[in-house]
């Protein structure tokens, strides 16, 4: 017989958001989660309130940033007073405290040592990936007591190389730091692939636990995409330690 089991019992939870299911007017409809979009900010607040309930959590334990493509890791051992200004990565060892990253179009990178209790929530845009945003969130995980070896990383839907057309010189730029990043878009044009690039730093780094959902943010239309529509809405990437039971 089959058991299923509850995944509120897991020591690590990650989830992603889509488009759907909010409250938010286009363009942003309609589970838009960005306060710096130009959204209706009493729609976003309603639509991260029904975020906080769906996941069972205090809306106050939410932990958001400013993201600005900076190569910034900031740890937090509680809830905030607005976003964390001027960084893309959070780590905490703190239970019950959600890390949030917010994308439409980046890799939202969420990892975890759940025997070292350390978990990361990182924005890994083309700039930031480029720059080792990355790679700086496994090395304050390690200080805090993580190791590479027991790291589990999620990469959450982006930008496909197939879409994310960009200059011949840019993509060779990324290449050369972000190794395993460049392709060749569908229709044959300079692009990158941030994803791929990502999953070969983790396993120079050490992290063979790795996940990646496939799905394309400029192709697939249930999720927000910057680069299809411009001005548009943030889906979410949220990890948390549930409280001991």
């Amino acid at each position: 017989m089959m058991t299923s089991v509850d995944p509120r019992t897991r020591p690590v939870r990650k989830v992603f958001t889509s488009r759907a299911g909010g409250v938010s007017a286009a363009p942003y409809a309609s589970f838009n989660l960005g306060e710096h979009v130009g959204d209706d900010p009493a729609a976003v607040r309603a639509n991260r309130e029904r975020l906080a309930r769906i996941l069972e959590l205090d809306p106050a334990r939410f932990v958001w940033m400013e993201q600005l493509h900076t190569p910034t890791v900031t740890v937090v051992d509680g809830p905030q007073d607005g976003p964390v200004e001027a960084t893309d990565a959070l780590v905490t060892t703190a239970r019950g405290l959600a890390l949030c990253v917010l994308v439409a179009d980046c890799v939202p990178v969420l990892l975890s040592d759940h025997e070292a209790g350390v978990i990361a929530a990182v924005h890994a845009g083309r700039t930031g990936a480029r720059n080792g945003i990355l790679r700086r969130a496994v090395e304050v995980m390690s200080t805090l007591g993580a190791e590479p070896g027991r790291i589990h990383a999620l990469l959450g839907p982006a930008a496909s190389g197939a879409r994310y057309e960009v200059p011949e010189a840019m993509a060779r730029d990324v290449e050369r730091h972000l190794p395993g990043s460049l392709a060749r878009t569908a229709k044959g044009t300079p692009g990158l692939d941030i994803r791929a690039g990502l999953v070969r730093q983790l396993a120079g780094l050490g992290v063979e636990a790795v996940d990646v959902d496939p799905r394309c943010t400029i192709e697939d239309d249930t999720f927000f995409s910057y680069r299809r529509e411009g001005t548009t809405g943030r889906q979410a990437g949220i990890v948390w330690l549930p409280e001991e039971q």
